[in-house]
This record gives structure tokens, C-alpha cells and sequence, in this order.
């Protein structure tokens, strides 16, 4: 088998275990045409290396090159004439998952109020990117999840998310004001929508790309005077997301701390969240919910040691 063979067959493989892996595929394939440009029928670790060092950014060059180490790897397992690059080989990867801003009610309404004045004036579109961000921050969505909705999506149980990560589907309820939102929003799309099946399109009649609403976003935000300060990354359509589930464990802090812990399992499903690990994460991100976690513990504790 050629390397081109050798990333179509492992990228099926991926993709059949619920991974989109999208712009991974894209970057091996990338590599097998430079691989065989250079005459490889197996994984070379100076190739490797030659190819991921084209890439300006030494952040992404890390990237890529741990791509095909997970490649490499499985490939080693069956032809060991395949060599299996040094991960840190370009340096080390280091975790850089973004501060989040942790956006209050007030900043996520002037964003929604800003969206009702993009163009075109009374089309659809101001009103899409007006409920779009409002159920995102209700319910904590991804961007993917929110664009990929359909109008039959939206039912009297809750939201059928049907997109989610590593395809799975899971049912979201809604409060009642997010039912009435959604219905006010259905008027008018009903009014100048368009036939198109998705439940939030354009004035162009067709859904919108998550990146789409991603930078309309982040231009939102900037219009609304929310930037962050020097040299560091401003709020992000994610913030809503990571808004939502902070005050979702703000509420459910109790005394008890198995309160928490049963809220956390909650949470992560509501969330979509493959592993209770990656819902912990908002613990951790925001400092003023670890220390109402410490409080709990410390509470619970004196409660043990005063009953004993």
C-alpha cells in the first residue's frame, strides 16, 4: 500500500469511532503526497520532520507533527518499517486552552441587541444571529449543534441535537422562556425564512457555517466595546457555552458536596460532554467556583468531624 492508502484507511478508521476529523485528514493527506513526492512507501522521521518544519507557525509545525505520530503509531504496530517520530521532536506541546471570559447576563444582551442591527435591515438575518446566540447562551451548545439544527429539531421535550460530537444525539430540554423565544423567532422566519429545513437560515435562505457565526461573533463583541486587554485573545462565541455552564454549577453549590458531584454528572450529559473530566474543567478555569467548592468541602467536612 502506498501512504496515501495507508491515511485513507486510518481516516476511516477514525471517522468510524464518531471523530468528524476533518482538518487532521486534511494534514495527513498533505503529508502522504510529500512523502511520496520524496519517494517514501513508509513513514520517514526526517521526512516527517522536513514536512511539518514548512509551516511558519511552530505552534501548528507541533501540531502536525503529532498527527502523524498517531498515524505512525498504528501503522508500526503492523509494518515495523514504519518509524515512529519523537512527539516532541519540534518542541514540546504545551496546553494552551484559551482563558475563558466569563461573560455576564448583561454583556451577552448588548451582543444579542447588537445583532439586531446587522444588514440586511429586515431580512431575516438580524433576527437569526439575535436568537441563534440567545439559545446558545441558554443552553450551552456548540456552534456546530446550534447551525445544524432542523425545524423539526425543536420539539415540545426540548431541543433534538442530532450533530453532536462524536455523533451522538441527546435530547436538551428548555425552560419555558427559551420555548417562547423559539416561537416568537418562528413567526417571523415563517414571515421571510424561506423554505429551507434548517431552523436558523439568512436572508440568503440557507443556513449559516459555524465559523460564520463564529467571526460574526467576535465582530459583535468588538462592536459592543468587550475586548480583552493586550496581547490577549478577546471573548469568543464559546465564552457562551463556558458562561452557561458556570452558572449552571453556580447555582447547584450546596453545603453538600455529593450535591456537586451529582450536578457535575448532570451538567456534562446536558452538555454533550464525553467524559465527566471535560465539565471539571470549568471548576478549574474559574476561580471563584473552585473556592465555593473548597468552601462546600470545608463545610462538610467541620459537619463530619462535629457528628463524630
Amino acid at each position: 500500500m502506498t501512504l496515501a492508502e495507508h491515511v485513507q484507511r486510518y481516516v476511516t478508521f477514525r471517522r468510524a469511532l464518531g471523530h468528524a476529523y476533518v482538518e487532521p485528514a486534511r494534514c495527513l493527506q498533505d503529508y502522504a503526497a510529500y512523502a511520496d513526492a520524496h519517494g517514501d512507501r513508509f513513514v520517514r522521521s526526517s521526512t516527517v520532520l522536513d514536512w511539518a518544519s514548512t509551516t511558519p507557525s511552530p505552534r501548528q509545525a507541533q501540531v502536525k507533527l503529532r498527527y502523524v505520530c498517531d498515524l505512525a503509531s498504528v501503522l508500526h504496530a503492523d509494518d515495523e518499517r514504519h518509524e515512529v517520530p519523537n512527539r516532541d521532536a519540534l518542541g514540546k506541546a504545551r496546553s494552551r486552552r484559551p482563558s475563558p471570559h466569563l461573560l455576564s447576563v448583561t454583556e451577552i444582551r448588548r451582543i444579542m441587541d447588537a445583532a439586531l442591527e446587522l444588514p440586511p435591515v429586515g431580512s431575516i438575518t438580524p433576527l437569526t444571529f439575535h436568537y441563534i446566540l440567545g439559545l446558545i447562551a441558554a443552553t450551552g451548545l456548540r456552534r456546530s449543534e446550534a447551525t445544524g439544527l432542523l425545524l423539526t429539531d425543536l420539539t415540545a421535550d426540548g431541543l433534538l441535537i442530532r450533530k453532536a460530537k462524536f455523533a451522538k444525539r441527546r435530547l436538551v430540554p428548555l425552560d419555558g422562556s427559551v420555548h417562547r423565544a423559539m416561537e416568537t423567532y418562528l413567526r417571523q422566519r415563517k414571515r421571510c425564512g424561506g423554505p429551507d429545513d434548517h431552523l436558523f437560515v439568512l436572508s440568503t435562505g440557507r443556513p449559516m457555517h459555524p465559523v460564520y457565526l463564529a467571526t460574526v461573533f467576535v465582530k459583535l463583541a468588538r462592536r459592543v466595546g468587550l475586548r480583552a486587554g493586550p496581547g490577549q485573545p478577546g471573548p469568543r462565541l464559546h465564552d457562551l457555552r463556558h458562561a452557561f455552564a458556570v452558572r449552571a454549577l453556580e447555582s447547584a453549590l450546596s453545603t453538600e458536596r455529593r450535591d456537586v458531584a451529582r450536578h457535575m454528572l448532570t451538567l456534562s450529559t446536558y452538555l454533550g460532554h464525553a467524559n465527566t473530566a471535560d465539565t471539571y474543567w470549568y471548576l478549574e478555569a474559574t476561580p471563584v467556583l473552585l473556592r465555593q467548592v473548597s468552601q462546600a468541602t470545608e463545610r462538610l467536612h467541620e459537619g463530619r468531624n462535629n457528628n463524630g
